[in-house]
């Protein structure tokens, strides 16, 4: 009896510490020191005594993104680097831009799923599933719809009106990190070499070389 309540115990606590992304605060605050060199998973805290207002304030996600790219699209982060008090709370939010049919291309975020609220405009939004399924799921979204990205699945949003499209986004991490599939795929520094490219995408090898030279 005592062996399988052991065991039963370990199990609990392995399931529990498996969905714990980012550690629970176990004070007020840990405001981010973007002045010391110490490296931690985070960022190391800065002197309590010298905590201000500002530490947790940011000002700007009312003034529109330029949107004048290959995209059109822009991103306006809020995260730890912007707001030094959001270190340790698990927290982030954005706002993008889209101008008429912009994109905000196929990508993933490693660290955080996403909630996104449409404030104005109408966006084409999908995520696709993981192996062996990848199924796309998709839908249509309108001023005030809301969208959930599960964390770590590869995702996209298209303004699918004549207009301008603004939507919020809020993440479960105070870094949730972002991987563009093109650019992680065509633009890795150092290149991957072709032949692996050509083989899993099964493409010529001038068709990736063109698109290295994209990205």
């Amino acid at each position: 009896m005592a062996n399988h309540m052991l065991t039963m115990c370990l199990l609990v606590f392995t399931c529990s510490a498996a969905l714990a992304f980012e550690p629970s605060p176990l004070q007020d605050f840990c405001i981010a020191d973007a002045n010391n060199s110490a490296k931690v998973n985070g960022v190391v805290c800065k002197d309590s005594k010298m905590v201000e207002a500002n530490d947790f304030f940011f000002s700007g996600l009312h003034l529109p993104g330029n949107t004048s790219n290959f995209l059109g699209s822009k991103i306006t982060p809020v995260n730890v680097v912007q707001v030094p008090g959001l270190n340790t709370l698990g927290v982030s939010i954005v706002r993008i831009d889209y101008a008429p049919w912009g994109l905000n291309p196929p990508h993933y975020h490693p660290r955080a799923s996403e909630i996104l609220t449409v404030l104005e405009g109408s966006l084409l939004v999908g995520f696709v599933t993981s192996n062996p399924e990848n199924r796309l799921i998709t839908k249509y979204l309108k001023k005030g719809d809301v969208f959930v990205f599960p964390m770590g699945l590869v995702h996209f949003q298209r303004n699918v009106g004549h207009g301008h499209a603004i939507v919020l986004a809020g993440f479960g991490s105070q870094n949730p990190g972002v991987v563009g599939i093109a650019n992680a795929v065509f633009g890795s520094n150092p290149a991957i070499p072709s032949e692996v490219l050509t083989t899993a995408f099964q493409v010529d090898k001038n068709v990736v070389d063109f698109l290295q030279t994209k990205f």
